[in-house]
């Protein structure tokens, strides 16, 4: 019975180890971590739609419409608009003495023609080499044959006669005879003012690149200047910026500027220029036509056609043809088909400063037979100035 006893106690003291072991070993075994939990996740705001507010829409008291006090019409509303200010008129440099201000740009042309005879008629011995040079000379500052034939025979004679040269009497004789070839007696003045009618209606015709709209701009300048209202007529509705340039320049000095759509009949509006010119009591009249190519003859009759129709109200005081002076005798073919369609009765010419050779002056007087009343001498807004012979010839010779 002890043995049996025994036996038992052992059986439960091994089964107590056993179960011990287990156990330990399970702890040290390492469970995997439990999975994380699930974050709660919240719906990102809603994103703004045109006309909504950028924040989150919140519960606000509401109107019915019978609530809502509607205007009744009796006041209207009225929406101010900002003060719009008128552009700065600007008051124009005098055009008295104007050539003689700006005698430094014109004197830039000088060297091929003023200094260079001056030069050669001081040489010791005038021989028919020493001539020749000078119609060499003469020729090329554009003056033309006829014209350089004309004045080297003149300064022959006088040399011969006058014996003895000095720098001083060299160079007024000189200055006489370039004077007299200019032409000292032509009449230059712009005519703007009919003693019977107002306004005066000049026309300004050229082919493109020489300046004309600007010319027109300024020659309105000159006008204003002189005491003179001035309305523009923007004719060249062939090139877009024509017209808004024209205005710009009207603006600056409080003339008025007649235009019309783009591409619409120039001939229109030159006639409605006209008309407003006469409602408005004004001077002059200024029409800037399109810059047309001397080679396109429709074009050439168009120009006829202008001023055909604007004589329906009164006849045309001037046709200025400006032309470029730096082309020098291309000019001349220009100057030569222009007069052909309309009466040009007289002549701008413009970028007279730089490279320009003073000549073309007498070369296109002669080709025309109408006097060069205006020159520009720049970029500036008062550089186009009246022309005065004796001082473009002081220009030219220097001190």
């Amino acid at each position: 019975m002890e043995i049996v006893i025994l036996a038992v106690v052992i059986a439960v003291v091994v089964l107590g180890a056993l179960g011990g072991l287990i156990v330990g070993s399970r702890r040290k075994k390492q469970l995997p971590p439990p999975p994380p939990a699930a974050p709660d996740i919240t719906a990102p705001p809603a994103e703004p739609h045109v006309g909504d507010e950028a924040e989150t829409p919140r519960e606000e008291p509401r109107r019915t419409i019978e609530e809502v006090d509607l205007p009744d019409g009796s006041a209207p509303v009225v929406v101010e608009e900002p003060p719009t200010e008128a552009p700065e008129i600007e008051i124009p440099e005098p055009t008295a003495g104007r050539l003689v201000r700006l005698r430094t740009r014109l004197s830039r042309s000088q060297n091929a023609l003023g200094k260079g005879l001056l030069t050669l008629l001081s040489r010791e011995h005038l021989d028919e080499d020493t001539w020749e040079e000078i119609e060499d000379t003469l020729l090329t500052a554009d003056v033309g044959v006829q014209p350089t034939q004309e004045l080297v025979e003149r300064l022959r004679e006088r040399v011969k006669v006058l014996g003895t040269r000095t720098p001083e009497e060299l160079r007024t004789l000189l200055r006489e005879e370039l004077i007299t070839l200019v032409g000292r007696d032509m009449d230059r003045a712009v005519k703007t003012e009919p003693e019977d009618r107002k306004p005066g209606i000049v026309m300004v015709v050229g082919v493109n690149g020489t300046g004309k709209t600007t010319t027109t701009g300024k020659l309105a300048r000159v006008l204003v200047a002189d005491g003179q209202s001035v309305v523009l007529g923007a004719a060249d509705t062939f090139r877009a910026a024509a017209a808004d340039q024209l205005q710009t320049w009207g603006e600056r000095v409080g003339a008025h500027t007649v235009r019309g759509p783009e591409a619409g009949d120039p001939a229109s509006v030159a006639f409605d220029a006209v008309k407003e010119g006469k409602e408005m009591g004004a001077n002059v009249v200024l029409i800037d036509t399109a810059g047309r190519l001397h080679t396109k003859t429709g074009l050439m009759d168009e120009l006829g056609k202008v001023k055909r129709v604007v004589e329906k109200h009164a006849p045309v005081d001037e046709v200025l043809l400006v032309l470029d002076a730096t082309t020098g005798q291309n000019g001349l073919v220009q100057a030569r088909v222009f007069s052909e369609v309309v009466d040009i009765t007289g002549i701008v010419l413009t970028k007279l400063d730089g490279t320009a050779k003073g000549g073309i002056v007498v070369a296109v007087q002669r080709e025309l037979g109408v006097p060069v009343k205006l020159i520009g001498l720049g970029e500036g807004a008062d550089d186009l100035a009246p022309f005065e012979p004796e001082a473009f010839v002081d220009a030219l010779i220097g001190e």
